[in-house]
């Protein structure tokens, strides 16, 4: 079940929104345990049991940190987070690369063709590091074990952020799981958020995976320089409107819910350096990365080249977080190498330079390095790649087999729609919206904006969610 469907907006939400307000206060935090099992299950089935697992065991080795036996409780805690992670996410990936070298080196592996293939279950990425953060910060002392497991519970199978994000921190809401705000304002507020985010991916963001998807199903030898540009460009507005679309109507559920998770995505296309970047995208993930990867490993702190080496660390462990592909490890690793290159003095050249540059510098290596993303494997990446730095005419049969991607006025108004939401700009339209004074134009913007969102989502079956792979 995704957010963005007939069933969750007409029929689990308010649904689960009905027995929550309805719940005694001491009761809610039960509701909004059960009903996120029920919504993981719908989806993931007997998957729910890790889910599970991971809540039950985190539990209680914050219990065991807390009572003294501190090594004990985050040594099973770790091990059982990156085990499962590890086992799930990553055992395919380690079995094809043994298989690999096993056969460069001529040995027959007749033995191994019988393992099993190991589906991935949607969001453990997510919730291993939210209760992997909690039992690391009771171990550090910097927040006290919760002894109600119901209400660590709701805290970690929370729905609105269970299967991607925003990586929520304990330390960030443990206050709020029985000191909520529920309020009309804050209903509003949330509905509002959510809103905008289903706009985002039901008009955006899908609107550009449309002709994402057509170019990278394409011949990439026969690929024209021009359609190549166009589809990665297109793959940039549907990664970024997808999953800050999905953050936001995670941070508009939780207000409706009286949570306040905090923002993932701070219009990171206006950045003018990568380091900027990703202190604007994705930042539950970077921040996770800083305090609990960088920081211990020493960070800045123990000279130059250990922070250099610190850094490659980091970003090839962000990489591998995000898939068991050679692909992300080389995407990590490329934005590692342009922050180190920030870090030696680079970033300092760049300041130098005027605004336009700066941000054609940037954008220039996240567009490219999102070919690592879409791409299925090394080979295409890099014969992508090629196209798009190697001019080449293609196939001249694929302009009109592509219709120019669908440039027709839909697309066009949505690509204008795409710029300026990924600018503050959309800031100060929000705020005029918000004047007291126009309070039914304000409410009357967001009827239309929901509205125009279900007739798309009606008429369109294509509705995938990218980060739910991750």
């Amino acid at each position: 079940m995704v957010f963005s469907s007939i069933i969750f907006l007409f029929w689990f939400l308010p649904f689960v929104l009905i027995l929550y307000y309805l719940a005694p206060g001491k009761m809610k935090n039960f509701v909004m345990m059960a009903m996120s099992l029920l919504f993981y299950t719908w989806g993931e089935e007997i998957m729910v049991i890790l889910v599970i697992i991971s809540t039950i065991v985190d539990f209680f080795c914050g219990l065991i940190i807390e009572s003294g036996r501190r090594k004990l409780g985050i040594t099973i805690s770790v091990m059982t987070n990156l085990g499962l992670l590890g086992f799930f996410k990553y055992f395919n990936f380690a079995f094809e690369n043994f298989n690999l070298v096993l056969n460069f080196f001529g040995v027959e592996n007749t033995f191994l063709t019988h393992v099993p293939y190991i589906a991935l279950p949607i969001g453990i990425s997510f919730y291993s590091f939210q209760t992997l953060s909690y039992t690391i910060d009771v171990y550090k002392g910097e927040v006290k074990a919760n002894r109600n497991i119901i209400d660590f519970a709701a805290y970690v199978t929370m729905f609105p952020q269970l299967v991607a994000g925003p990586i929520v921190r304990y330390a960030d809401i443990n206050d709020q799981l029985n000191n909520k705000d529920i309020s009309v304002n804050n209903f509003a507020l949330g509905t509002e958020r959510f809103i905008i985010g289903l706009a985002k991916k039901v008009l955006i963001a899908n609107t550009f995976a449309t002709i994402a998807d057509d170019v990278f199903s394409q011949n990439i030898q026969e690929l024209p320089t021009l359609f190549a540009w166009i589809g990665i460009i297109a793959y940039s507005f549907q990664i970024y409107y997808d999953f800050s679309g999905y953050s936001d109507m995670a941070i508009g559920l939780g207000k409706m819910f009286g949570f306040d998770f905090l923002e993932n995505f701070n219009y990171p296309y206006i950045s003018k350096s990568i380091r900027e970047f990703w202190r604007r995208w994705h930042i539950s993930l970077s921040s996770w990365f800083r305090d609990y990867v960088y920081i211990p490993l020493g960070g800045d702190r123990k000279g130059k080249y250990r922070t250099y080496v610190n850094l490659m660390i980091v970003f090839f462990l962000t990489g591998l977080w995000h898939g068991a592909s050679w692909n992300f490890i080389v995407w990590g690793f490329l934005h590692g190498f342009f922050i180190v290159g920030e870090r030696l003095g680079w970033g300092k050249r760049l300041q130098l330079l005027p605004s336009f540059v700066q941000h054609c510098y940037t954008l220039l290596i996240v567009v490219t390095g999102w070919v690592f993303f879409r791409a299925e494997n090394m080979g295409d990446a890099f014969l992508y790649l090629q196209k798009m730095f190697w001019f080449s005419e293609g196939n001249l049969a694929l302009y009109s087999y592509l219709d120019f991607f669908h440039a027709n006025i839909r697309t066009l108004f949505f690509l204008l729609i795409a710029i300026i939401f990924a600018m503050p700009l959309y800031l100060t339209i929000y705020k005029f919206l918000e004047s007291q004074k126009l309070v039914f134009v304000r409410l009357f913007f967001f009827l239309v904006l929901f509205a125009i969102s279900i007739v798309y989502l009606g008429a369109d079956s294509y509705n995938p969610f990218i980060y739910f792979r991750f």
